[in-house]
């Protein structure tokens, strides 16, 4: 797991919703785990280590409490990746509206 990537990362629903929640703010493990009742802790607690090992995810110490804290920068990558697509599919959608509108 040390090192792993931000496709790896996301590739799993929960840690794509784990995401989406840090988006809002930081937030202690406990209180992500409340936001996933069918999941047990440390299932939680396993997926933000993915999360951390991707870099998609830190820690900050506040006293005794731990708080996760989302950093969207390793998604550069995942966004260059797919950028390559949004070209792709902007040339042919492009080409496709010229044909409907030459017919």
């Amino acid at each position: 797991m040390p090192g792993s990537s931000p496709f790896h990362a996301i590739a799993d629903p929960t840690r794509r919703r784990i995401l989406d929640a840090l988006l809002a703010g930081p937030l202690r493990a406990g209180e992500l785990a409340q936001r996933f009742p069918r999941i047990s802790r440390p299932a939680v607690s396993k997926h933000l280590r993915v999360l951390r090992s991707s870099h998609l995810v830190f820690t900050e110490q506040r006293g005794r409490e731990v708080w996760y804290r989302i950093d969207p920068a390793p998604l550069a990558e995942v966004e260059k990746w797919v950028q390559q697509y949004r070209a792709f599919w902007e040339e042919k959608l492009q080409a496709l509206k010229k044909a409907a509108e030459e017919s």
